[in-house]
């Protein structure tokens, strides 16, 4: 038999076993031919689930009466895995503590998948409708791309969780949209409690200034420096600015932890895929947007008419 086989490999919780799967010999390994096992009674897995699932919207589940409906954050026990598309769990802490059938993780990621490339599809439809005479050239543009749509989406079903008792966090990571006031809250932290807040000095490729001292606001590197560390993954974040890098090294970071100060980072939330170790760990606050009256809206509606007579203004005195 000749013929291509294409793997697509996923990072979740699966491709490493925790310690205590590892050190004991009762608990079952995976077989590399389709990635699931038995879970030993020995041993309790548990997850977080990373979406919603209702299994009388299920149109694939066997019986949705066997099923478990969870939300996004909800802890679940694994009791098997023997089935490649349905595991079966019950849910932390739950009344009645019936076990039932959940979508396995490379269903979910399926499912997600088919809806995203149908999606797609549409898109394509629509605008082919627009150049009838391209309309073959736009679908056999969307075939090509069939395989890219499963590299595109970045799909967490499941993240493995062990129960800890209480610990003192190290870093404090505050999300949200830009201007929710994440800056005003880290300043405010700092300037209150300096004995228990710091933030990371950032380093920066640009020349200082006259009053500038190196490592009170900014660490001044060349660009060269700067350019060796990020290929050695030394930061967190960077960026450009007016010519300039600018970006938050993990050392800084670690030396913040040492003097027994918490850091606080105002970060993208890529950065939590580097931040969600026990190295960092991290207390995650995400900072919500308040709700825009309809006062704001109307304002928000008159400075844009503004702008736009005003480039409308422009653009005829320019042609004049």
């Amino acid at each position: 038999m000749r013929g291509s086989i294409t793997f697509k490999i996923v990072p979740s919780y699966r491709t490493q076993s925790s310690s205590c799967e590892r050190d004991s010999p009762s608990t079952s390994r995976q077989s590399p031919a389709n990635g699931h096992s038995s879970t030993n009674n020995s041993v309790s897995i548990y997850v977080r689930a990373q979406f919603e699932y209702d299994p009388a919207k299920d149109d694939l589940i066997p019986c949705k009466e066997a099923g478990i409906r969870f939300r996004v954050g909800d802890i679940i026990q694994i009791i098997s895995k023997d089935d490649h598309n349905w595991w079966q769990g019950k849910l932390e802490n739950s009344k009645n503590g019936t076990a039932g059938l959940i979508p396995s993780p490379e269903l979910q990621e399926w499912r997600v998948a088919c809806i995203a490339m149908e999606k797609t599809k549409q898109e394509q439809q629509a605008s082919c409708t627009w150049f009838g005479k391209k309309k073959k050239q736009y679908k056999d543009k969307y075939l090509a791309k069939h395989n890219a749509v499963f590299d595109q989406l970045d799909l967490v079903t499941y993240e493995e969780v062990v129960k800890l008792p209480a610990f003192k966090r190290k870093t404090l990571v505050l999300l949200g949209a830009h201007g929710v006031g994440r800056r005003h809250i880290k300043n405010t932290l700092i300037t209150k409690h300096p004995d228990r807040f710091a933030y990371p000095i950032p380093h920066t490729t640009r020349p200082p200034k006259k009053d500038e001292e190196n490592g009170k606001n900014y660490y001044f590197v060349s660009h060269d420096q700067m350019m060796q560390d990020i290929s050695n993954n030394e930061y967190l974040e960077y960026g450009s600015h007016e010519d300039a890098m600018y970006g938050t090294k993990l050392e800084t970071i670690r030396k913040i932890h040492e003097q027994g100060l918490i850091a606080i980072l105002d970060v993208e939330p890529q950065a939590l895929k580097v931040l969600r170790t026990a190295e960092f760990a991290p207390f995650v606050v995400f900072i919500a947007a308040p709700t825009i009256t309809p006062g704001i809206n109307e304002v928000w509606h008159l400075t844009n008419l503004i702008i736009f007579w005003d480039l409308h203004y422009q653009d005829l005195i320019k042609k004049f």
